[in-house]
């Protein structure tokens, strides 16, 4: 199967999953497969967290000075600690940071279709069901693994605890919910090639050939 040159609509996918189900594996064999663009949302914002954008502005004026390190810039370990410990802090932060996300993906999204060059555009971000995205973006994809798969990828990647996982896991969408918002479903509970797989099949549907 070849993909469309001369594509006039850029399929814009969301990917999505449990921690531990395999994303990045996924992410970046469909970039190496489709020749797409992948938005990280993760990584794409970090520019938004730098001294002097409005980001950074906000957050320092919602958790005080006392998060920056020597350099004035945001500490990291400090801040995260900070948002752990209150709630009300994270709710104040996730609504400055979230939205100035969503305008990076929707940039990204309408420079894409109107260059029309590929046959998809790839986003993968924390909570793109819960903050509405799949009203956003043509389809979400669900990567699925299995609870015990995920478990041994965390313990043998991030050396994680059992509570660990499983408080994370709590914290989480069930399978059943994932599901229910998601149009396609990438099977990731098994080997590359599986993997794989399933990918070709989900693409051959979605471009009818």
């Amino acid at each position: 199967m070849k993909l469309t040159d001369h594509n006039k609509r850029t399929r814009c996918i969301g990917i999505t999953g449990g921690v531990g189900s395999g994303k990045t594996r996924v992410l970046s064999y469909l970039r190496e497969r489709t020749g797409s663009r992948v938005f990280i949302a993760d990584e794409e914002a970090k520019k938004l967290y730098l001294p002097g954008s409005r980001v950074f502005e906000g957050i320092i004026g919602a958790a005080g000075q006392d998060i920056l390190d020597d350099r004035g810039e945001l500490d990291k370990k400090r801040f995260a600690a900070r948002l752990f410990e209150d709630s009300a802090l994270r709710d104040r932060v996730n609504s400055i940071v979230h939205p100035a996300v969503e305008e990076l993906i929707l940039d990204a999204m309408a420079m894409e279709r109107a260059e029309g060059k590929r046959d998809f555009f790839f986003v993968e971000a924390a909570l793109l069901i819960e903050c509405g995205y799949e009203e956003l973006l043509d389809e979400l994809w669900y990567v699925y693994a299995s609870a015990d798969t995920r478990r041994k990828r965390l313990m043998e990647s991030r050396g994680y605890s059992d509570e660990k996982i499983q408080s994370i896991f709590d914290s989480q969408m069930s399978d059943k919910e994932y599901r229910a918002h998601c149009r396609r479903v990438i099977d990731n509970d098994g080997s590359l090639e599986k993997m794989k797989d399933s990918v070709e099949s989900i693409i051959k549907e979605v471009l009818g050939n």
